[in-house]
């Protein structure tokens, strides 16, 4: 077996298979494992463990565990886990349909929360303790320090914390990654914080590898796979139109003198849509941008190669199989470019606030008042999480979220009189992008609002329903500050519910 990136003696006498590793984790145990948007994610031990659990199953034995990550992973560890019906808890987010239809069928339990509070949650022990942390990196040096891999996420904590350590060394992962990392160590709980030295987005504050007490570590595996994450979708017309929505707002702003001609820090999330922003972005004449985000996409890259971009600083990467391959043969390229951080860093309120990102996240649905519903279908089944979206929703200086106006055929309409679930309240949301047009609610009372969103935002095949039932809301409702009709603000989901479409 190579130990080729394995530096430390001791480390390699550790070595050992993927099925060796996975038997220090018990039932009942709770397990942090390193991860973030498909990308970090341990590759061979949660497989194992998975094999693991239904042998026990098999034999009439229970055996789950609480499973926490940076953000979401990839089918090798949520989806062998979850199909394995061996994870009884899961959080703070996931994207696997396989945890999802048990989510939504009351199989596991799931906690969606800001990603921007694991960390601290995990430190007071909201969450008991860490029996086991499994992290992959792309080396072991000499005095037995780890380098990261293509995320940083929570690793920071799941080392801090856990009994035992099990470390996944890739050899797929670049080694020549090292010096893109910039862990932190100085923060630390209520009441003993301290300002945190970062004042511009590509500050360096940390160091560039992982700490780890050598006694935890119980198994180091050694492994060659890919990180996984879906190819992105050719933007469609409608992607390209939210785009351009988007970036003639942000023209409009420079000519107004409320951003600087080269913008303010961008914060992407994942998704077809933001890709296409990012791409718009690399015709739109910007330049000198910078990135404070979560997560690298293939736009990003993009960005970064064409000069359009200078910098980002991220967490973790979510590229496609291509671009991947391009990060990885130009890394010494993209290292002198990209600065990778702890997600207690990289989503810090703090930080968002006095950098003043410009937020652009998707949606599920708003309502006429600009209140978000960013993970809930039909205000019940979750669909993936909030993520980061609400790191940057209420501390970034521009919060915007896109979305097509039409879901399943033209049978949901993405503005609504009332969400079903809320997220992101109407006090934090600044621009609302559809395919028809860009609502800017800022410095608008609730009604004024309501008429923007209506106007701009909505499908005209829902446009006319939208405009009765503001109508009526306002003469027949309880008040006139935020004028709903209760006993139907809710009718459109239910007429889904019942018939397959929210029309009449």
């Amino acid at each position: 077996m190579s130990v080729a990136r394995i530096h430390n003696a001791r480390m390699r006498d550790l070595v050992v298979s993927a099925e060796a590793a996975a038997a220090f984790i018990g039932p009942g145990e709770t397990v942090a494992m390193s991860g973030f948007t498909g990308s970090g994610y341990p590759k061979a031990v949660p497989m194992a463990l998975a094999q693991r659990i239904e042998a026990s199953h098999q034999a009439g034995q229970e055996f789950k565990i609480n499973l926490l990550t940076g953000a979401s992973t990839a089918p090798e560890l949520d989806g062998a886990l979850a199909k394995a019906e061996g994870l009884a808890l899961r959080m703070p987010f996931q994207t696997d349909p396989d945890a999802r239809k048990r989510i939504n069928s009351g199989e596991l339990d799931y906690i969606d929360i800001h990603l921007s509070h694991v960390a601290q949650h995990v430190w007071f022990g909201f969450y008991g303790d860490i029996d086991t942390a499994v992290v992959e990196v792309s080396s072991i040096l000499e005095d037995g320090s780890l380098v990261p891999a293509t995320s940083v996420g929570n690793n920071k904590t799941w080392l801090d914390l856990a009994k035992k350590v099990i470390i996944e060394v890739n050899e797929w992962q670049p080694e020549d990654i090292l010096g893109m990392h910039d862990v932190y160590y100085g923060t630390a709980l209520p009441p003993h914080r301290k300002p945190i030295p970062l004042v511009n987005a590509d500050d360096r504050i940390g160091q560039h590898t992982l700490k780890v007490d050598p006694s935890k570590v119980v198994a180091v595996v050694y492994t060659n796979a890919p990180d996984r994450n879906s190819p992105f979708k050719p933007a469609d017309a409608d992607s390209k139109q939210i785009a351009t929505y988007l970036i003639d707002f942000l023209k409009h702003e420079v000519s107004k003198g409320r951003l600087p001609h080269n913008l303010l820090p961008l914060q992407s999330g994942v998704g077809n849509i933001p890709n296409a922003v990012l791409a718009g972005l690399a015709e739109s004449g910007f330049r000198g941008l910078t990135a404070f985000t979560e997560v690298i996409q293939d736009g990003m890259l993009d960005l970064l190669k064409s000069g359009v971009l200078e910098y980002a600083s991220c967490t973790g990467f979510a590229l496609s199989p291509e671009a991947n391959e391009e990060f990885k043969r130009n890394i010494k390229f993209y290292r002198e470019r990209i600065i990778m951080r702890t997600q207690e860093i990289s989503n810090h309120p703090e930080l968002v606030r006095r950098l003043g990102c410009i937020g652009m996240n998707g949606m599920i649905e708003a309502d006429l008042y600009g209140n978000v519903n960013s993970t809930h279908v039909m205000g019940s089944r979750i669909m993936n999480g909030i993520g980061g979206s609400g790191d940057f929703t209420r501390n970034g200086f521009l919060s915007t979220f896109l979305s097509p106006s039409l879901a399943k055929g033209g049978d949901i309409s993405a503005i609504v009189p009332m969400v079903s679930h809320v997220d992101h309240t109407e006090h934090d949301v600044s621009i609302i992008v559809t395919e028809q047009g860009l609502a800017d609610l800022r410095g608008l009372a609730p009604r004024k609002r309501a008429r923007v969103i209506i106007d701009k935002c909505a499908h005209p095949s829902f446009r006319d329903a939208l405009n009765d039932y503001f109508e009526r809301a306002q003469r027949d409702g309880y008040g006139m500050h935020t004028p709903h009709l209760l006993p139907e603000a809710l009718s459109w989901h239910q007429r889904y519910i019942d018939t397959g479409s929210m029309k009449k």
